[in-house]
């Protein structure tokens, strides 16, 4: 009994020794999170500044602070970078938000709150750790560029279909292995990066994609293309470290890169540039024909012992030339309405100087080894990441610059 009684105490002292300690460590905590609403150097200045950009990225915040739900007015916020494992509701009080950066952060599912950010129209969720879309996702009908790269996709999500406004897609990085067969009702789609992730075969749903413009399938484990002549408004493919021997058949616009590739562009380029030195000489030659002189009317007599016209055969020219015009005015009166004859030009010789033309597109930029894209609307810039938000506002009508900040 004795032994049992001592036992008892010895339980109750551990029991009260283990919550002493839970208390401590609950103290600690509650001073932990009065240290974080300490405000870091300079944010106080930035939320009393009353400009409409916020930039709080890569300030080790676990939670922002409070006072951000109160800054109506804010357009674009950016949050990346930081340790934040979910967002408060507060959020859905910044309606006059068009931007929201919560790329580099630990969110495990997409807030619901920011699903009722319905004027936006850029959200960057890169480099987090999701799997899925909720459903709410379709509320977002202005989005127009979404960058989720660095997650863990392992399907397609199909509320993305629910977005008619949706141009800039960003995936790579995720682990999709096919696209759905449906993939084509994405119709405003025009820049879509897959790169990094494990088809293996070319989703040929894509030969459907009339507007794409930017297609990256680098990293992937892809070991043929089909032709992509059909995706004509096409300007920028990238195939680079997949196990292919050659390259995809494309366009003459296209920039290509990958295995293969500038050697392909080198030989395209000098075919393009002796085509357009024929259609120069072709027209220095047209250019001479139509410079040698042409008379019209009584030529003059060759005869070396010919005198010197007189006034009055001068005054005959000029009559006779009179009369020729009026002769040639009463045809052209009878003839009109009538075709004439044109002259048959034989072009097969003069071809079509594509370098000339300029390609204009809408809301693109892409930067990477070995080309250059631009565009209106893709941009994305963060220094520290060697990442570029685009500007929200001049994706209305202009372009940025990419990959997740």
């Amino acid at each position: 009994m004795g032994n049992s009684s001592r036992k008892g105490e010895g339980e109750e002292e551990e029991e009260g020794t283990k919550d002493g300690e839970e208390e401590e460590d609950t103290k600690k905590e509650k001073e932990v999170e009065e240290v974080e609403e300490e405000l870091p150097l300079g944010v106080e200045e930035l939320l009393e500044s009353g400009d409409p950009v916020l930039d709080l990225s890569y300030r080790k915040f676990k939670r922002l602070p409070s006072r951000v739900w109160e800054l109506t007015y804010l357009e674009k916020l950016y949050a990346c970078g930081n340790r934040l494992r979910t967002v408060p509701d507060s959020i859905s009080q910044l309606q006059g938000l068009r931007m929201l950066a919560l790329d580099f952060n630990k969110l495990e599912d997409v807030p619901l709150a920011v699903c009722e950010l319905t004027n936006l129209t850029h959200l960057y969720l890169g480099s987090n750790r999701l799997m899925i879309l909720p459903p709410e996702f379709t509320n977002l009908k202005s989005l127009r560029c979404f960058w989720m790269e660095s997650n863990y996709f392992q399907t397609f999500p199909r509320e993305l279909y629910e977005l008619p406004n949706l141009k800039s897609l960003q995936m790579g990085d995720n682990r999709l292995k096919t696209l759905p067969r449906d993939f084509c009702r994405m119709e405003s789609l025009k820049g879509l990066w897959l790169y990094g992730n494990r088809f293996e075969t070319f989703p040929k749903v894509l030969l459907g994609m009339e507007s794409l413009e930017i297609l990256d399938l680098d990293r992937n484990k892809i070991t043929e293309f089909p032709s992509l002549k059909r995706l004509r408004p096409l300007h920028l493919f990238s195939y680079d470290h997949n196990p292919v021997k050659e390259p995809p058949k494309v366009g003459q616009e296209v920039i290509l890169v990958g295995e293969g590739a500038a050697e392909f562009m080198e030989v395209r380029e000098a075919r393009k540039e002796r085509r357009r030195k024929a259609a120069e000489e072709e027209a220095e030659e047209l250019a001479q024909a139509e410079e040698e002189p042409v008379i019209h009317g009584i030529l003059k007599n060759s005869n070396s012992n010919s005198k010197p016209a007189t006034d009055e055969a001068v005054l005959d020219i000029e009559d006779s030339d009179v009369k020729d015009e009026e002769t040639l005015d009463k045809e052209e009166e009878q003839q009109d309405g009538m075709e004439l004859p044109g002259t048959e030009y034989d072009g097969a010789d003069l071809d079509y100087d594509e370098e000339m033309v300029e390609y204009e597109t809408e809301e693109i930029i892409c930067e990477g080894e070995g080309f250059e894209y631009e565009g209106e609307g893709l941009e994305y810039e963060n220094i520290p990441m060697d990442y570029e938000y685009e500007d929200g506002e001049e994706l209305e009508d202009t372009g940025g610059q990419d990959e997740g900040a």
